[in-house]
């Protein structure tokens, strides 16, 4: 079990320093959003993730799935299945911006996400102005939350 310490934001277009840069397909289930109890496909990586509660720090634990156990599960999520492209994009102090861009009903739909060593990191980041609005801990604004078809 580890923790998990990030911060999220929301540009208000596809940010062109995305280009050339290293990308994984993944596609993301929800057998339940409260706790969440995600499932996942990253590449050729399959894997069931916990995550505990809170907005810039929560417990998160993975376990690896084979193929057939991802195929299995998937249809046993609520709500959407979730599809997008994520790149990955370095910025200053080591630290990495994941960009997601989702496919299918969430076309449009842009997030950046970055992980820190600790909540003193994460508190002092200033984000780069193509970051958008800060949508941290913000209500509706989860991979969770847009799982729901409601």
């Amino acid at each position: 079990m580890g923790i998990e310490i990030e911060r999220k934001w929301m540009p208000d277009r596809t940010p062109s320093v995305i280009e050339g840069k290293e990308s994984r397909e993944i596609t993301q289930g929800y057998l339940c959003t409260d706790p969440v109890i995600r499932i996942r496909r990253e590449g050729d990586r399959y894997y069931l993730t916990y995550k505990g509660t809170g907005a810039v720090k929560r417990v998160e634990y993975n376990m690896d799935l084979n193929e057939k156990a991802f195929c299995d599960l998937l249809p046993k999520c609520e709500g959407r299945i979730i599809e997008k492209t994520r790149y990955f994009v370095s910025l200053e102090n080591g630290l990495r911006a994941e960009v997601d861009i989702f496919h299918g009903d969430l076309e449009g739909r842009v997030y950046v996400e970055v992980e820190f060593a600790s909540e003193e990191e994460a508190e002092s980041f200033r984000a780069p102005e193509w970051f958008g609005m800060e949508v941290t801990g913000m209500k509706g604004f989860s991979n969770a939350a847009l799982s729901s078809t409601s």
